[in-house]
């Protein structure tokens, strides 16, 4: 299965231990999908809510499409996920729970064409936590480049 990835998340493998992972669809209109493809889309500052029955993405950026007309999009608007009842039911009961809070991890299009984003139940790092993962990304990337010397 071939996805096309359009944004990652980097901040939020930084700053929280993932638990859960959710597929959503995505609502969008069709210059933030033409922009999408250009891969003018930032998840940065983004972070999912449930409100009710309905999930919605807010704060991510998608920038305006380069060709488009005088109307376009609002790059910040609140973007609506579509997800199953029982993944709602499931996101909703974990982020209620104190300490758990839902973000988005990437953004893509998956194998027959649709926006996709990839959200999860996330837990907070503490600092000796952020410092140890550095530490272990440090040692990997040592071990690979002796390995590759010695190759």
């Amino acid at each position: 299965m071939e996805r096309i990835l359009v944004a990652k998340n980097k901040k939020a493998f930084y700053n929280y231990h993932i638990i859960d992972r959710y597929e959503a669809g995505l609502v969008l209109s069709g210059s933030e999908v033409k922009s999408m493809r250009e891969g003018k889309m930032n998840l940065g500052e983004a972070y999912v809510l449930v409100q009710g029955s309905e999930v919605v993405l807010i704060g991510s950026h998608i920038s305006s499409y380069s060709n488009t007309g005088y109307k376009g999009h609002d790059p910040k608007s609140d973007r609506k996920l579509l997800l199953k009842k029982k993944e709602i039911l499931k996101l909703k009961q974990s982020t209620s729970q104190k300490g758990l809070t839902a973000v988005p991890l990437e953004a893509y299009f998956n194998s027959k064409g649709w926006a996709k984003l990839l959200i999860g139940t996330a837990k907070g790092k503490r600092l000796h936590d952020k410092k140890e993962a550095l530490k272990e990304k440090d040692i990997r990337r040592e071990t690979e480049r002796e390995v590759a010397r010695n190759k």
